[in-house]
């Protein structure tokens, strides 16, 4: 397809078009005056740099030197389109297998498309729950990351690292790693948008039960405070429809508008996945006994609402009613924390995870508190954490603190024996089982 414009105004669009500055986009290899003076049409540049230019800035050469899109091209940024819709909102298993068609057809010429592909493919694996082999792919990426930093990004990689190392059980490598994206972020300056939402989420989740004050902690709370809470509209059959329509427009050989309207299919999505990830965000830091009772209240109560929209979001919902009836708890409202327990219980038809347990812990300790009887609620839970089952992603350290809670329930009420149980059940369930035994893995932190 051709493209209007001169080489200097294409190579001056793709610049801006991925915030690159001169001198980044001039890299080791030349100077940034040589590339404002190709810009400016005063220099046009040979065949070996055109194709150097061609590289970092994400285009073929013959794109760059002649305005004309190869149809394979096209062909690979519309299928790294489809696999991203089908990872959002679709099967990623699905995502996988078209990623890895991608990695599979794409040429020399692609490269910095074929990265694009093998990193969706490691967030797919991510997404099925095959922690070990994420990992394994996250890793590669991130070496290459340091060979080729025209082609890869390592931010968004340590970000996915820790995450995956949390969901594992190795809290450890999760907190390191979230830890070195921190310092990162900030020698960036990057404190809003899609990479500090993931960030402020992964050190949240990373961070230690006792910690209550740190530099990660303080960045989580500058990227709600900016960010807010959103509201969530449920905006899937705006996206299912133009999903759709690109479908079409490709089945009828307009490659051009298949890839315009797949654009406006994520870009719909956008907004929802950042607000959920904000959710699940708060979700962790309202967990926590140092944040301030009012700040948590009005989190929680929208990240409530949020998870509410959508069903693929119930198991999350009832979580959230959980911890905002914890909130409830710490400020002294024990009716509102028990009814909220009762909604979070009706939420959990399949008792997976740890939610019912949890609340009919909370429900004990209401009871407790106003002098009534909580043995059927002590006993529930109790029954519940014994047959709960660790979900693909990893909730080790939640059912360690189920139990110890229930511990200090039992305590209370004066059964000295279920109480060491379920201390010792606590302990078990407190080790690091990792989901990717036998993976041979890449330690460094930071380079």
């Amino acid at each position: 397809m051709p493209s209007q414009g001169t080489i200097g105004d294409r190579v001056r669009g793709l610049r801006l078009n991925r915030r690159m500055s001169q001198a980044q986009l001039a890299g080791p290899d030349l100077s940034d005056s040589y590339v404002s003076l190709i810009e400016s049409g005063k220099r046009t540049p040979t065949p070996v740099v055109a194709r150097l230019l061609a590289e970092r800035l994400g285009c073929t050469t013959e794109f760059l030197l002649h305005g004309i899109e190869p149809r394979q091209r096209i062909d690979t940024e519309l299928g790294l389109r489809h696999a991203e819709l089908e990872l959002q909102h679709g099967d990623p298993s699905i995502a996988a297998d078209r990623f890895t068609e991608i990695v599979k057809a794409a040429d020399e010429e692609n490269a910095m498309l074929t990265a694009q592909a093998r990193f969706g493919r490691a967030r797919a694996l991510e997404a099925q729950g095959r922690l070990g082999q994420a990992v394994e792919a996250f890793e590669r990426l991130r070496r290459e990351a340091a060979a080729h930093p025209e082609r890869l990004a390592d931010l968004p990689l340590t970000i996915a690292l820790s995450r995956c190392y949390q969901r594992a059980g190795d809290h450890l490598r999760a907190r390191d790693l979230a830890a070195a994206a921190l310092a990162q972020a900030e020698r960036l300056s990057i404190s809003r948008g899609e990479l500090a939402t993931d960030l402020a989420a992964a050190l949240v989740e990373a961070r230690s039960e006792r910690e209550s004050e740190s530099p990660g902690l303080a960045y989580v709370k500058r990227v709600l405070d900016t960010a807010g809470m959103p509201e969530v509209v449920d905006r899937s059959g705006e996206i299912q429809a133009l999903w759709h329509a690109s479908s079409a427009a490709a089945a009828g050989e307009d490659s051009a508008l298949a890839v315009r309207l797949a654009d406006d299919a994520i870009m719909a999505g956008r907004q929802t996945r950042l607000s959920l990830q904000l959710a699940r965000t708060v979700m962790h830091w309202s967990r926590m006994a140092t944040a301030p009772i009012e700040e948590a209240e009005r989190f929680i109560a929208a990240a409530v609402q949020a998870f509410a929209v959508f069903p693929a979001t119930m198991r999350e919902h009832g979580e959230s009613l959980i911890v905002h009836a914890r909130v409830k708890l710490r400020a002294g409202d024990a009716v509102a924390a028990g009814e909220l327990a009762v909604v979070a219980l009706g939420l959990a038809h399949d008792r997976s995870g740890t939610t019912p347990a949890e609340a009919h812990l909370v429900l004990a300790t209401v009871s407790l508190g106003q002098g009534v009887d909580a043995s059927a609620h002590l006993r529930k839970a109790h029954e519940l954490l014994d047959t709960f089952d660790r979900p693909v992603f990893g909730s080790d350290r939640q059912a360690a603190r189920c139990w110890r809670e229930l511990g200090d329930l039992y305590g209370r009420v004066g059964s000295r024996a279920q109480q060491t149980a379920a201390y010792r059940k606590a302990l078990e369930a407190a080790g690091v089982r990792s989901a990717m035994a036998g993976v041979m893995v890449d330690t460094t932190v930071s380079r």
